[in-house]
């Protein structure tokens, strides 16, 4: 990438919306189809870098797991590619302020594909018992590589983000952001088949190899797409390459939408205990193959939540369409392992990802509405930091925990004598207890955030966008 000097924030960008989002009023340069045929292209080739990180880390995930048998192995798995997020999002918020966004989108798939040619070398050259042993520095650092390979490539989020408000007009931003849901939902969907079936039937080797084929195909296609409205990068007051004290200033000058991130955490506290345990309780339930066929199909209720948002929006106030699904959400976290029926697990996983295209397209909504441009990568880089932390700190947490004392404990004849009045029977009933509790917690927080003052701030804050801009912060 190669900086572009700053300009004055009307020319740097085109964009025909209203409000402190849309901070570069002049005309669109195309129609609206030709605009969202860009953005499309942009969306579909975002999708397949996604479907690539998410396969070959599910992979990972799955061939850890079923070599070792150690949740802990999958808990720090997952949670170190959290934390990775969190640490390194604001410097990619800071990047997309600063460069054009399809400079910083093509940034990141060269980047990715590198890493992903490092961690296929480091595979051929060590042999398997070694790249296996946990006590040994080979399995992290080839953990290390792949995930971030599979970090960075979330650059590219942030700035599809930022895309969003280039190319869609203000009243239909929600619903291209339920684009990116269904987008994600495709993503499980095909990231799970293929994970369980590569892992099971042509071994780690080959998964890497799948991944590095699509990788570079991503990279080739993005390099033929154009952006016009995005002549020049935006004129911003961004600066280095972690500008963290300008990321709190730009959440800062709105009033509430601290709040409003703090909001969309809820979920992903909840997440954390999922990232650690999902997957060890579908593979003590099915074989792997079977495992990502049945998550997948869980995984198409991202595709039904977001072309419900593509059709319907998110109302009046994305706010409180949020915390609704994430009360719901907590529900169904708090039932869906109750008893050990392959039924319910799949039905329950399908419900729930229902509801999470909600929570994210509610918040991007919001930010794109009421953040200038110039400030939006960021607020973004920010609020991926911030809500990614929760994640990693509730899966280094509960991965031990239960690795050490409550499955043990569930598996005691004492222990399943205790429980089976509430949970039933069944090798996962220590992993279910986890996810009954976290369900409840959940419910209980978000139904509290109706309560708060910071939640009419934010709702105000959408309504009348002009009002807040450049608001001093609370």
């Amino acid at each position: 990438m190669t900086e572009q000097e700053p300009v004055p924030p009307r020319t740097a960008v085109a964009d025909g919306g209203a409000g402190p989002g849309d901070t570069a009023p002049a005309p669109f340069q195309r129609s609206p189809e030709q605009r969202s045929r860009t953005f499309t292209g942009i969306l579909v080739n975002t999708g397949l870098a996604n479907i690539t990180t998410s396969y070959l880390w599910f992979a990972l995930t799955f061939w850890v797991y079923l070599e070792t048998r150690n949740v802990i192995a999958t808990g720090v798995v997952g949670g170190a590619y959290m934390l990775l997020i969190a640490l390194s999002s604001i410097s990619f918020g800071t990047y997309v302020d600063r460069y054009r966004k399809l400079a910083v989108m093509r940034f990141a798939a060269a980047f990715t594909l590198v890493m992903f040619v490092l961690a296929g070398v480091l595979f051929l050259l060590v042999p398997g018992e070694r790249l296996l042993d946990l006590t040994q520095p080979w399995f992290w650092v080839f953990t290390l590589i792949i995930l971030i390979g599979a970090v960075v490539e979330n650059m590219r989020n942030i700035a599809l983000s930022t895309t969003v408000t280039i190319l869609i007009e203000p009243e239909r931003r929600a619903n291209a952001n339920g684009l990116v849901g269904m987008v994600q939902g495709l993503m499980f969907i095909v990231t799970s088949v293929l994970s369980g079936l590569s892992v099971g039937l042509i071994g780690m080797g080959g998964s890497i190899a799948v991944a590095l084929i699509l990788t570079a195909l991503a990279f080739a296609h993005l390099l033929t797409l154009r952006m016009p409205e995005e002549a020049q990068a935006a004129g911003t007051d961004a600066q280095g390459g972690f500008d963290l004290r300008g990321s709190l200033a730009a959440v800062r000058a709105i009033s509430g939408l601290f709040a409003l991130i703090v909001f969309s955490t809820f979920n992903n506290f909840i997440g954390g205990v999922y990232m650690a345990l999902m997957d060890p309780y579908g593979l003590e339930m099915f074989p792997v193959e079977l495992w990502g066929a049945y998550f997948a199909v869980g995984a198409t209720g991202f595709i039904i939540g977001g072309a419900l948002i593509n059709r319907f929006g998110l109302g009046a106030n994305p706010l409180r369409t949020m915390l609704y699904a994430v009360i719901l959400m907590g529900i169904l976290g708090a039932v869906f392992t109750l008893r050990e029926w392959a039924w319910l697990y799949i039905a329950g996983i399908w419900l729930y990802l229902v509801l999470v295209p909600f929570v994210e397209a509610a918040e991007q909504t919001v930010i794109q509405r009421v953040v200038p441009l110039e400030r939006q990568g960021r607020v973004f880089g920010f609020a991926m930091a911030f809500e990614s932390a929760a994640a990693p700190v509730t899966s280094f947490l509960i991965a031990p925990i239960a690795q050490v004392w409550i499955i043990p404990f569930a598996r005691s004849a004492d222990g399943a004598a205790l429980l089976a009045p509430l949970l039933g029977e069944g090798t996962s009933r220590g992993i279910a207890l986890v996810f009954l509790v976290a369900g409840l917690i959940m419910v209980a927080a978000a139904a509290l955030a109706f309560l708060t003052p910071v939640y009419r701030r934010v709702s105000a804050s959408y309504a009348h966008p002009d009002a807040q801009a450049g608001a001093a912060p609370a």
